[in-house]
């Protein structure tokens, strides 16, 4: 069942999302303020104390959080027999192993069971930069969209991270979400609500739309001005934060408009957002220009985050320059 909860900001209060900080430090800081009034909060981590931002939730609340060393498959087994004694469990680990070495447990001690474990992935898509493959998770999306009865989220700024994490902790259901590494900016003070399964209005415009995800969504609206102001093209951007339950509704609605469609993730193009847009619009006859952008079938070029999202077209210009050809096309 899709949660459909709706979490209301209160314009009085000052918003963690207004500050230019890291999705995980929004996190750290969100799951702090839940935890002085819910004794239930704990977070257990493989390890990931300092990279989760998770230090000074570990110096307030030692009595809510469990470090279960660099052992994933534990840290998985152990986040659901504390969910299924009914504590509000966030299991916090590096996106590429957190994904891949405790897939087996992911898939049948959460969502098989039905407990509702919080698994944050950090440092996730290419964020370890220099790292390489073997830190990459770019499987992620593809992986655990075919796990049944789990929501995969990626939120794309602090506002989003904010109210993903105070929905989450509210949820019964197993949750994936998916964090970076760098500050993220605050992209529209518009959207007073948040829910998962619901696409979020970044950017009105007519002539493309730029379907986006998680730390993809910044590069993509700063893509969409540079085509206006050298192109006069105007584009429309989504964050369609998460990727299962898709928004199907607002996919329906942007491809009854005829428009060319770009999705751009920060994942391989295999498996992804971009092949779910696909498929549902293929599925249903829309026959809109469309293209993905993301990591090609190889492995990734040696660098920063930044330097790779150049590599493979994962910025504003080359966001844009795709843009440009698949409405000029």
């Amino acid at each position: 069942m899709l949660i459909n909860k709706l979490i209301q900001v209160d314009a009085t209060i000052e918003k963690i999302a207004v500050r230019n900080q890291a999705n995980l430090e929004v996190f750290s800081t969100t799951l702090q303020d839940l935890a002085r009034t819910d004794r239930d909060i704990i977070v257990v981590t493989s390890d990931s104390r300092g990279s989760g931002k998770l230090v000074p939730f570990g110096q307030s609340f030692p009595e809510q959080i469990v470090e279960v060393g660099i052992a994933e498959q534990n840290l998985v087994g152990v986040a659901a027999g504390l969910a299924s004694a009914g504590k509000k469990v966030f299991a916090v680990s590096p996106a590429c192993f957190l994904t891949a070495r405790a897939l087996e447990q992911i898939k049948n001690d959460v969502a098989y069971s039905n407990n509702a474990v919080k698994l944050i992935g950090i440092s996730a898509g290419v964020s370890y930069g220099a790292l390489g493959s073997t830190h990459h998770s770019l499987h992620d999306f593809a992986v655990l969209r075919t796990v049944n009865n789990l929501i995969i989220a990626a939120p794309a700024d602090n506002f989003e991270t904010e109210q993903a994490i105070r929905l989450a902790a509210e949820s019964d259901l197993p949750i994936y979400l998916r964090f970076g590494k760098k500050a993220m900016p605050l992209l529209s003070t518009e959207e007073t609500t948040f829910e998962f399964g619901k696409g979020r209005k970044i950017r009105e415009g007519g002539d493309v739309v730029i379907i986006a995800t998680g730390e993809t969504v910044a590069p993509a609206l700063n893509a969409c001005e540079k085509l206006s102001r050298e192109s006069g093209i105007e584009a429309a951007v989504i964050s369609m934060h998460t990727i299962k339950p898709l928004d199907y509704r607002l996919l329906s609605e942007i491809a009854n408009l005829g428009n060319p469609i770009l999705t751009v993730e920060e994942h391989s193009i295999f498996g992804g957002l971009g092949e779910a847009c696909a498929s549902f619009l293929l599925e249903n006859n829309y026959r809109n220009k469309f293209k993905i952008i993301g990591i090609p079938d190889e492995y990734t070029v040696t660098g920063s985050q930044q330097e790779i999202f150049d590599h493979y077209g994962i910025s504003e210009n080359g966001i844009a320059d795709a843009a440009l050809k698949l409405c000029r096309g």
